[in-house]
């Protein structure tokens, strides 16, 4: 399953996937300091073209940068465009969403892989045929990645459950047709 949830956004006709963002600059030779989304981290260079655009501003087009080199450096990734050779030209970028096209993503290799933009918003039902809510976001907690579930509670309120995604454990069946995953999971809890 792809760690972190990675955003999509469609424009153009062209669906794209938010895998990082640019947080700084590296150096005078226009590096750029890269928060990733991706599992490991520095895959997210591993993918070019990179799409990016001004951070929070859903109208403006992505304008198509191409990754000359990147790497991991200490606890973060460093890149290099194509054409960025110094430090005033790197802090344009800074704030910057980074994106990439879906067709991009590589192919999931074992049946039971998912990404989890594609869980997300997928109803959760469980082995009484009792519906849990909707799959809201992902967490990492180190043990196993855990599904955060939200439904509306009796007094109106959202309520929030966490289920671990342990498969063929607490998650049954995943059927991203019918938009459902299957656990088994006590409604009460």
């Amino acid at each position: 399953m792809e760690q972190r949830d990675a955003q999509q956004d469609k424009q153009e006709g062209s669906e794209k996937i938010i895998v990082g963002r640019i947080t700084g600059v590296y150096g005078v030779k226009g590096w750029l300091k890269i928060f990733s989304h991706t599992d490991p981290m520095e895959s997210i260079v591993d993918y070019s073209p990179w799409y990016i655009r001004a951070e929070g501003r859903s109208k403006a087009p992505w304008i198509k940068v191409k990754l000359k080199s990147g790497k991991r450096h200490a606890k973060t990734v460093i890149a290099k465009l194509e054409h960025c050779n110094d430090r005033d030209e790197a802090q344009a970028f800074i704030g910057s969403e980074i994106a990439i096209e879906h067709s991009q993503l590589e192919a999931l290799r074992q049946e039971d892989e998912y990404y989890w933009r594609d869980l997300i918003g997928l109803r959760v039902i469980n082995q009484q045929d009792i519906e849990l809510g909707i799959v809201k976001s992902l967490m990492e907690t180190g043990a196993n990645d855990v599904l955060v579930v939200v439904s509306e509670g009796a007094d109106g309120k959202a309520e929030e459950r966490l289920i671990p995604w342990v498969m063929h454990s607490t998650i049954i069946a995943v059927d991203l047709e019918q938009k459902s995953i299957v656990v088994d999971w006590d409604a009460e809890f």
